[in-house]
């Protein structure tokens, strides 16, 4: 059975895991990478580099401007990372070695939106988040092979 609180969706990326966790480990590159439009920038007193326990905020526009103080909560270097704000919910993602349909090397990305643990779960689905979260991930996955792979990647 599927818990609706956790969403996620996975995509084979031709990118080393190391190569891969850089960039999801950079705060500064979060909102070339976002797909749902609401990550705008990070803030400028946090760390360039996450690890386990830092704290980073970002800059963030749902209609309206807001600041999000994050935490990373999930850390394992070149396998998983995961951040969560003060409602709870953890945006984690999750890498595997992986080889692509033509044989090529590369990394199963596995992105998951986690609020089974959150009091406000309700809140979340009446807001919407539930149903817009999917779509916003698949972006997200695809702008980050796009920023790793694509034509300016370096």
């Amino acid at each position: 059975m599927t818990n609706p609180y956790l969403i996620s969706r996975e995509r084979f990326i031709a990118a080393a895991p190391a190569d891969i966790f850089e960039v999801l480990a950079t705060p500064a590159l979060h909102s070339v990478i976002d797909g749902s439009g609401t990550v705008k920038g990070v803030q400028a007193r946090g760390p360039e580099r996450l690890s386990l326990g830092a704290r980073f905020g970002m800059e963030m526009s749902m209609k309206l401007d807001y600041k999000v103080l994050n935490t990373v909560c999930e850390f394992e270097e070149q396998r998983r990372i995961g951040w969560r704000h003060f409602n709870g919910h953890v945006w984690r993602y999750l890498l595997e070695p992986a080889t692509g349909p033509d044989g090529s090397p590369g990394t199963r990305v596995t992105e998951q939106f986690d609020a089974r643990k959150v009091r406000t779960r309700l809140l979340l689905r009446l807001a919407g988040f539930l149903k817009r979260h999917p779509l916003s991930i698949e972006k997200t996955l695809e702008r980050l092979d796009h920023h790793l792979t694509g034509p300016l990647a370096a």
